[in-house]
């Protein structure tokens, strides 16, 4: 039986226990209503439902993580002694080919084992049919292995099976059994919904922290082989990929990654801030209940757009675009029809970041100003000042710390961005200041460093995590300031 289907009959187990739940406390009322019991027939039948599924779920969960592990050690111990002693990464390459030959197996039918079994077959030909190719020839100890595997992970989907179908009979069972007038159901759900909640917020943390702490130690191998001054006040990108033993060879100077990411979220603020500024000016004080209902979900439409088709945007349609004008002007001045902006540009990437980033200032700022009270606008207004008057001299004022939080918040979302400046800005690191050439971020970086079949071995690859934990730090510094800002300004308006 499958996990799907297990996790159905459970559901189905737990789905008739509330049931029946909620029929025995019914009959146990002394009214048949739920006035003489402490609690609801709902929660009663609710109580029997979560003792139904709740146990069988865990054991699920802990059998699917132990049971590949258990089935590992079983199998590699079935291995004959000359295997035993390889070297660790050649016992896992031979492991590897085991269960890539069980999987294959288990795509045969009966037949083809049959003749697998009598040699009348090729079962590396026939595994490339099914398309699972094997690098080298099955020998017969990996055959052997690979039957064991699949045998006992039927087994051990068997006994799982029907362990979780018990588990949950008998502990709704145990639930139905529980049920009394005077037995405090609602006590005990509530209980287990408050823990439900109390595990699904300490989800984010709990993952917030292993990133971070996978980032850091990671990190500290980097920089157990580079200076951290390098790298943090190096002025020249060339990591030079080179062949093994190259542990020191490369320069990993953060300055011109960082310079970019920079200049290209400066360029994009320049584009973002002032449209989606005004635009939620507008629509906040000046466009009527219908052109709001429309402009707005349509302008909030452009944060809906995948990030790749910016970059395709940017790509074929930006970029060379800003190239042919600039060539035009340029030929009208000095008659050389040379480009002076070329296709990949911080130009490009920022004008085409900003679109994407005009809903996130347009939402964020229309909400702000939205939320300054009332009485401030009919104040003004009611002194004779103009709707334009208003909006400059108390409005602005008034929501500027929240305006100024999404703003930053804005900027960190700008800071991250991949794919866009892959497509429209390059990958090569500079330090230069002319927007109508190429530069590059840290997450280009990021991503060149640990593209393709790497080990976590050189300062080449290591150098991601460096690069990752730094921008962490950018990110979450405009974050905070943010926050510090919000917080502030709501204080001073609640």
């Amino acid at each position: 039986m499958s996990v799907s289907l297990l996790l159905l009959c459970v559901s189905v187990i737990g789905a008739f226990a509330f049931v029946l739940g909620r029929v025995r406390a019914a009959a146990l009322s002394a009214d048949g209503r739920s006035s003489s019991m402490h609690s609801r027939h709902g929660y009663h039948g609710a109580y029997a439902a979560i003792w139904a599924v709740l146990p069988a779920l865990a054991l699920v969960c802990v059998w699917s993580i132990a049971s590949p592990e258990v089935i590992d050690r079983l199998v590699i111990k079935s291995f004959p002694e000359e295997v035993k002693i390889l070297p660790r990464a050649e016992l896992n390459l031979s492991y590897g080919m085991v269960r890539s030959i069980a999987h294959g197996m288990r795509l045969l039918t009966s037949q083809e084992l049959t003749e697998v079994a009598g040699g009348t077959a090729d079962l590396q030909l026939l595994l490339a049919q099914k398309g699972v190719p094997l690098a080298i020839r099955p020998t017969g100890y990996m055959v052997d292995a690979a039957n064991k595997y699949n045998g006992m992970r039927e087994i051990s989907r068997i006994v799982m099976s029907v362990s979780a179908i018990l588990l949950s009979l008998l502990c709704a069972t145990y639930g139905l059994r529980v049920i009394a007038p005077r037995f405090r159901a609602r006590n005990r759900v509530e209980q287990v919904i408050l823990g439900a909640l109390i595990i699904a917020s300490s989800i984010a943390v709990l993952t917030t922290l292993g990133i971070v702490v996978s980032m850091l130690s990671e990190a500290a191998r980097f920089f157990s082989m580079v200076p951290a001054g390098e790298f943090f006040f190096g002025t020249v990108w060339d990591p030079r990929f080179t062949g093994a033993g190259a542990q020191t060879s490369g320069t990993f100077g953060l300055i011109p990654l960082l310079a970019g990411t920079i200049y290209i979220g400066f360029v994009a603020m320049l584009f973002a801030v002032p449209i989606g500024l005004f635009a939620a000016i507008y629509m906040a004080e000046y466009a009527s209940a219908r052109v709001r209902s429309i402009a707005k979900p349509m302008l909030e439409v452009l944060a809906g757009i995948p990030t790749i088709v910016y970059g395709f945007f940017a790509l074929v349609t930006v970029g060379p675009f800003l190239r042919d004008i600039s060539a035009e002007i340029n030929g009208l001045m000095t008659g050389s029809y040379t480009s002076f902006i070329e296709a990949q540009s911080v130009l490009t990437a920022g004008f085409v970041m900003g679109v994407m980033l005009i809903p996130y200032v347009s939402s964020l700022s229309d909400d702000i100003i939205m939320a300054v009270p009332r009485s401030l606008r009919d104040g003004s207004l009611g002194l004779g000042a103009t709707r334009s008057e208003t909006v400059k001299r108390v409005l602005l004022p008034a929501a500027l710390p929240g305006i100024v939080g999404a703003l930053l918040m804005t900027a960190s979302r700008a800071v991250g961005e991949t794919m866009i400046v892959v497509l429209a800005a390059g990958v090569a690191a500079r330090m230069q200041f002319d927007p109508f050439e190429p530069m590059t971020t840290v997450t280009v970086k990021i991503v060149n460093q640990l593209t393709g079949d790497l080990e976590f071995t050189s300062p080449q690859t290591l150098v991601a995590f460096a690069l990752g934990i730094t921008l962490f730090c950018l990110t979450l510094c405009l974050n905070v300031y943010a926050l510090y800002i919000v917080r502030r300004y709501r204080e001073q308006y609640e």
